[in-house]
């Protein structure tokens, strides 16, 4: 799922929270996986933890310039 933050910036805010959520259900299960040694590729989850990381960034900004608009 690695998108670049240009791609993110292009998502709605309602978009990036789906996105959000999705990959906390998966670093959830990928938890699950490492303490079960069920995990086979652990450098995923170090991927997802980044993307999740890029997305809430993205997110923050977008509700800066949200904010930065009504005033």
């Amino acid at each position: 799922m690695a998108t670049t933050a240009k791609e993110l910036h292009e998502l709605s805010l309602e978009d990036l929270s789906r996105r959000a959520d999705e990959l906390r259900a998966t670093l959830f299960q990928d938890q699950l996986k490492l303490k079960t040694g069920a995990l086979d590729n652990p450098s995923e989850r170090t991927g997802h933890k980044r993307d999740l990381a890029r997305i809430l960034t993205v997110i923050t900004q977008k509700n800066i310039a949200q904010k930065a608009k009504k005033s």
